[in-house]
């Protein structure tokens, strides 16, 4: 245990944020900038900074504390956590993701990780509202094996703080997804996954009395694919992505904070 938990290499790079922003827009992304992604060198060395932040701070509480401080005493309307999705929803829309809904996604994270800092980047700021969207990078294996019942254990026990703490709860469907690019197993197919936990996540939303967002349904493709017009990798939405489904995030949070409001 130590006093104080350095943060130096927390969060994305300037690399990493131009390449995201790049990769939101609409049209052709700079050739320079996909051959710098797909580098080898660059590539390894990008594994070992990740396996030297886990061992230093796994759940990666260090990404947001500066923020969180500088919240210290403000109103939060919402919380929105997660992976990657949120985090590059968050550049994609930032007008919604200002003053008092804060987005609060980090890429590549599992739901054990995100559990992990739930206490600090959610209950903390104390929201009136928290959006949970996570699944699809533990069906990846990105920390490792698990099961389905791991990822509903890790959703019900960030659920229980929230409700522990008197925030409301919204529920994001696991987006599709036709294949990982970051795996070694190219043959996984998620889909059928992806289908199994969004059948629990919905059924446990509406019997616990939840908010369920199905971003799902208006991303999928006929054969439950990403709809490539909304991404470039399958995975992650482009602007037209989130531009597809930001009415339904923000019919979420206001069904939410109305019955927050009580």
């Amino acid at each position: 245990m130590v006093d104080y938990l350095n943060s130096d290499g927390a969060g994305p790079s300037a690399e990493e944020i131009e390449f995201a922003m790049a990769f939101l827009k609409p049209g052709e992304m700079d050739p320079a900038l996909l051959a710098r992604a797909a580098d080898p060198v660059r590539l390894a060395a990008q594994k070992i900074k990740v396996g030297e932040r886990h061992a230093r701070d796994w759940g990666q509480l260090c990404q947001y504390r500066d923020a969180n401080a500088a919240l210290a005493g403000q109103p939060v309307k919402a919380v929105f956590i997660g992976d990657s999705i949120t985090e590059l929803w968050a550049a994609a829309d930032p007008d919604f993701f200002s003053g008092d809904v804060v987005g609060r996604g980090i890429s590549g994270q599992t739901s054990p990780q995100i559990l992990t800092r739930f206490m600090a980047d959610v209950v903390a700021l104390k929201p009136q509202v928290v959006h949970i969207l996570c699944g699809i990078n533990d069906i990846a294996g990105n920390t490792g094996p698990s099961t389905p019942q791991d990822y509903k254990n890790n959703m019900l026990a960030m659920i229980a703080l929230a409700q522990a703490h008197r925030v409301t709860v919204v529920i994001g469907s696991i987006m599709p997804a036709h294949s990982f690019t970051w795996v070694g197993e190219h043959g996984l197919d998620p889909r059928p996954r992806v289908a199994e936990l969004n059948i629990w996540l919905r059924d446990m939303t509406d019997q616990r009395g939840l908010i369920w967002a199905d971003y799902h349904a208006i991303l999928k493709a006929d054969d439950d694919s990403m709809r490539p017009e909304y991404t470039r990798d399958g995975v992650h939405p482009v602007l037209g992505g989130y531009a597809a489904i930001n009415h339904l995030a923000r019919f979420a949070l206001a069904a939410a904070l109305q019955r927050a409001a009580g």
